[in-house]
């Protein structure tokens, strides 16, 4: 089995995760880790200019369709929702959720223990957003810089042994710095009421060739199904909005303890000076695709198209 992956430490050690589970399922499964290092890695600019995040995952699938690799393993929220899956391809399983919380993390030697600790006009970086709209939503006074790079990188610019970031905190995601063994660094985590979290935050998808039957049958024995379920439901939201990785949207759907789906959402000016929000409790079919579209629905008529283009109100 040949596992494709974008090559940074992060990446590598999501595999390794999917690795030991296969190994789980067939121990004798002999599996080859193919890492590429994608368009979107080498560019340090804005990814919006290059086409966005979606050119993290192009790369590794066109091998897929070309039959170099047998599998790939993406984070769910790195892929487009705005366009079809690429053609002979499919998500044979998602893994169950990680943490879907943000996180806060300050410089060594820094005594700030939260957002409401730094002082006005601190800068905050963040590679994202979504997350950029929501700090200047609580915290206005702040300066939002963008920061890209692998999660170690970044780390090492936060504690300025690297590059000119100057930053007084930064947040990402607790999923990777839980991939990573990294998450004695973080000084708080924001509840998803305070930062509602990417749509696909913290899932793992494995995808593979329609027409692989071993490929598929093997990897549907990972499959997750409330994960794959409640991703569905957010996915269908972001289509909807015609969302891509680098829209202001958030999304998050649980299921709640009487089965019933639970999905919240929300769309951003990048400012964070306007926002819609919809809320949605499952309904009597409780099917994702309809939830997704009626939070959609609703977003919409709070104008979300207007919110996601910078259309003045």
């Amino acid at each position: 089995m040949r596992i494709g992956t974008r090559s940074s430490p992060l990446a590598l050690a999501q595999v390794q995760q999917v690795t030991d589970r296969l190994h789980q399922l067939m121990p004798d499964l002999t599996i080859e880790t193919v890492p590429t290092t994608t368009e979107a890695d080498r560019w340090h600019g804005d990814l919006a200019r290059l086409g966005g995040k979606g050119l993290f995952v192009k790369a590794i699938d066109q091998q897929l369709q070309r039959g170099e690799i047998d599998m790939a393993v993406h984070c769910l929220k790195d892929v487009p929702g705005d366009q079809p899956m690429p053609h002979g391809l499919i998500f044979a399983a998602m893994l169950p959720r990680g943490d879907v919380r943000d996180v806060l993390l300050v410089p060594e030697g820094s005594s700030a223990k939260s957002l409401g600790d730094l002082p006005p006009g601190a800068t905050v970086a963040t590679s994202a957003v979504r997350r950029k709209a929501q700090i200047l939503a609580r915290r206005p006074d702040l300066n939002v810089v963008r920061v890209r790079g692998a999660i170690g990188t970044r780390l090492d610019r936060l504690d300025q042994k690297q590059g000119d970031l100057q930053a007084d905190a930064m947040v990402l995601a607790r999923a990777g710095l839980e991939r990573l063994g990294l998450t004695d660094r973080i000084v708080a985590e924001f509840p998803v009421q305070e930062m509602l979290p990417a749509v696909g935050a913290a899932v793992l998808a494995l995808e593979c060739r329609r027409d692989d039957d071993s490929a598929t049958r093997l990897l549907e024995r990972l499959n997750h199904s409330r994960t794959q379920t409640e991703a569905t439901a957010e996915r269908v939201m972001l289509h909807g909005l015609r969302g891509h990785c680098n829209s202001p949207i958030a999304g998050h759907c649980t299921t709640e303890p009487d089965g019933q789906l639970s999905l919240r959402a929300m769309v951003f000016a990048r400012d964070g000076s306007r926002f819609a929000h919809a809320h949605v409790r499952g309904e009597t079919s409780n099917n994702p695709g309809t939830l997704g579209s009626r939070v959609c629905a609703e977003l919409l008529r709070q104008d979300a198209r207007d919110i996601i283009d910078g259309i003045p109100h």
